[in-house]
């Protein structure tokens, strides 16, 4: 039996056109992804986000047109998630080149049968290229849109095309992304989803606008169940699982995103582009979050034009820790950045003429100099009490801020010497637009102006032995060394500080003899003419701090001194980033028999000192319960000023005492809250505030 004979060259031309034809469809894809690259500007624009130095959030910025388009970190994603979102909207996304020919048949046959587009098999990857590129939905555009799903595959691997599409997906309003919306609809990252959240967000990009929860809850709802019995219809949940999830209550609102440090985070956020627009700053929020209600409140009681800055910096490493830039945005002049505003130190810069001269041998602490008038040239100081104190030591007259005996040490030193020590370390002192060539002596009560930021730079440079460096805002640049430049020579800057220690504290204040040597504060005060400005900087434990109050506006207040108006505040703010020393076993903090508590007591009647009138308070979450009530990280400790024993009510609902004896308070919800406290002589005072739950970002 002769078997046919297989011409194998007959079939060799035929094999070479085709593969020809395959080379030349590599060939033009491959020129088009080089001619006509997808474009990714929407990819590469993201929300920049500041965190703080433990990764909690402090603020984002939205992208131009006031979208929130946060970057998804598939990393921090919760898994199961990831893989239900592919399983109902992609099922075979890893094994597709970008296009799935069965979906797109499968959705071809639909719409035929609608007469009209209902379906558009659009892969991941295909709904991806039309998020970087929307248009109108035909099929004109559908061949488009296949074609950029092929190159974003040529492009960028899997995870990448997912992560992009989880960046940019739709989900309501200017929400974009999963990120964004978790935050917004949850109050949490997507790191841990309820299966009722996963559907939610799985049914939101389908027709963000008609369901979203905040505006139609109904028809969210009725929209995330159908996700849910598709996934059980599927196998890809249990049936169980899926009516336990529809049990889930549907969010009606959506969440405020946190805006600690406002304007520091704000400046730190717009500083990054792109979509890793992170950056993790030197902030500590927890101590911001406190510092901020201490300046509104401060800013309330010094009238309604006033505000404060405070800045606080850890001298070892410069990074700046808190940086309250106002007493609140609602404030008049609440959205400028007061601590790198240009400002008159008064007399805050005292302390550097003495040191210098410290230096240059010119006098020393104990070196005896006139306090009387005297004329130099055409320049006559007096003292701020217009009262002359006669023959002191250099050491009394710092301490008791009088101006001729500074004026007289900067005569000797020189005015330009003076200003060209600053110079040499980064710090312009600013003449005020009078005409004038210089200043002067009249530098040494504050003749030129100075950003409040250089101001705490020096003061910082005091306690670190006369090294100077520059203040640091990003985590990552505490670890760097920087050498940094002498401003005083480590002999004088000691004796400057020393000699600052012993200025009379505050009012009401431990005096400094009796507290510890390293937590007592070595400051200074400044007031600048017409009481415009009052200043007080200072260090102590390791920080250095400055706190300014004033008129944003630069208008005189009525006798606010920096002794009166801001010292205290200085104090406080110590109070809050030191420890206090430990005490003896014998005179441990106890509490007093209920008739003891108090001894006379205050004239004035009882007032809320936290949480202040009108604060939105932000408390630390760890989830919520299965009713929905927020799980606290910790309670807010309440406090109030008055006549001893006290009664709290929470929206008219008396408050008890905790364990250790505070009345500490778990909000259960979010919202507006009444708060009344009443003290034993019957004296009420009332505070609404409003409670935002944020949970940490990681």
């Amino acid at each position: 039996m002769n078997l046919p004979v297989f011409h194998f060259d007959r079939f060799i031309p035929l094999l070479v056109k085709i593969l020809t034809g395959i080379v030349a469809v590599q060939v033009v894809v491959a020129a088009l992804n080089l001619v006509l690259p997808p474009d990714m500007h929407k990819a590469t624009t993201a929300s920049a986000v500041a965190l703080d130095r433990n990764g909690t959030w402090l603020r984002a910025l939205p992208v131009d047109n006031g979208r929130w388009r946060i970057r998804a970190d598939l990393e921090r994603t919760d898994p199961t998630f990831l893989k239900r979102l592919i399983q109902v909207e992609d099922e075979r996304f890893y094994l597709h080149p970008g296009v799935d020919p069965m979906a797109i048949v499968r959705a071809f046959g639909s719409n035929m049968r609608a007469g009209g587009i209902v379906s558009g098999g659009s892969t991941i990857t295909m709904q991806t290229a039309r998020l970087l590129s929307p248009h109108e939905r035909s099929y004109g555009n559908k061949f488009v849109e296949i074609l950029r799903a092929v190159q974003l595959e040529m492009r960028y691997s899997k995870r990448e095309i997912l992560a992009i599409y989880l960046s940019l997906a739709p989900y309501g309003g200017n929400l974009e992304g999963v990120r964004a919306a978790s935050l917004s609809y949850f109050g949490h990252e997507p790191e841990t989803l309820t299966l009722g959240e996963q559907a939610l967000l799985i049914s939101l990009p389908q027709a963000p606008e008609a369901r979203r929860p905040d505006r139609n809850p109904k028809t969210a709802l009725g929209a995330r169940n159908l996700i849910l019995t598709r996934m059980a219809a599927g196998n890809i949940i249990g049936s169980g699982s899926a009516q336990e999830a529809m049990a889930e209550p549907m969010v009606t609102k959506r969440f405020i995103f946190p805006a600690i440090a406002w304007h520091t985070a704000g400046r730190m956020a717009s500083g990054v582009r792109g979509l890793q627009a992170t950056v993790v700053t030197t902030i500590d929020a927890n101590l911001q979050q406190q510092l901020e209600i201490m300046a509104a409140r401060t800013a309330a009681e010094q009238g309604p034009n006033s505000s404060v800055a405070i800045i606080v910096i850890d001298i070892k490493t410069r990074g700046v820790r808190a940086s309250v830039g106002s007493g609140g945005l609602e404030r008049a002049g609440g959205w400028i950045d007061m601590t790198r505003a240009l400002r008159s130190p008064g007399s805050a810069l005292k302390p550097f003429i003495y040191g210098f001269a410290f230096e240059e041998g010119v006098v020393a602490p104990e070196t005896r100099i006139m306090d009387s008038a005297t004329r130099f040239g055409d320049y006559e100081p007096e003292d701020f009490d217009r009262v002359f104190h006669g023959e002191v030591s250099v050491k009394e007259a710092l301490i008791n801020s009088l101006n001729v005996p500074a004026v007289a040490v900067l005569n000797k030193i020189g005015p330009d010497a003076f200003e060209a020590r600053f110079d040499a370390v980064g710090v312009k002192l600013v003449r005020p637009k009078t005409g004038l060539h210089d200043a002067g002596l009249a530098l040494a009560l504050g003749g030129e102006g100075i950003h409040l930021d250089d101001l705490a730079l020096l003061y910082a440079a005091l306690g670190d032995h006369g090294l100077a460096k520059p203040l640091v805002y990003r985590l990552s640049d505490e670890a760097r060394p920087v050498l940094g430049q002498r401003l005083l020579r480590a002999d004088a800057a000691d004796k400057v500080v020393a000699i600052l220690r012993e200025t009379p504290a505050p009012a009401g204040r431990l005096p400094g003899a009796l507290m510890k040597e390293a937590n007592r504060p070595a400051f200074k005060t400044g007031t600048s003419y017409g009481y415009r400005d009052a200043l007080a900087v200072g260090v102590a434990g390791g920080y250095a701090v400055l706190v300014w109050t004033g008129r944003p506006d630069g208008g005189a207040r009525a006798d606010q001194t920096g002794r009166e108006a801001a010292a205290p505040l200085l104090f406080d703010v110590f109070d809050q980033i030191q420890a206090p020393p430990r005490l003896p076993q014998a005179l441990a903090p106890t509490r007093a028999p209920t008739a003891l508590e108090q001894l006379g007591g205050p004239t004035g009647k009882v007032s809320i000192l936290f949480p202040p009138q009108g604060t939105t308070v932000y408390v630390e979450i760890t989830g919520r319960d299965s009713q929905g009530r927020l799980v606290l990280k910790r309670p807010l400790k309440l406090s109030a000023r008055g006549l001893r024993p006290v009664a709290w009510y929470i929206d008219g609902e008396p408050l008890g005492l905790d364990e250790s004896g505070e009345f500490a308070w778990s909000p259960p919800v979010e919202g507006f809250y009444d708060l009344t406290v009443i003290d034993a002589a019957q004296h009420v005072d009332k505070s609404h505030v409003r409670i935002v739950a944020v949970e940490a970002v990681r």
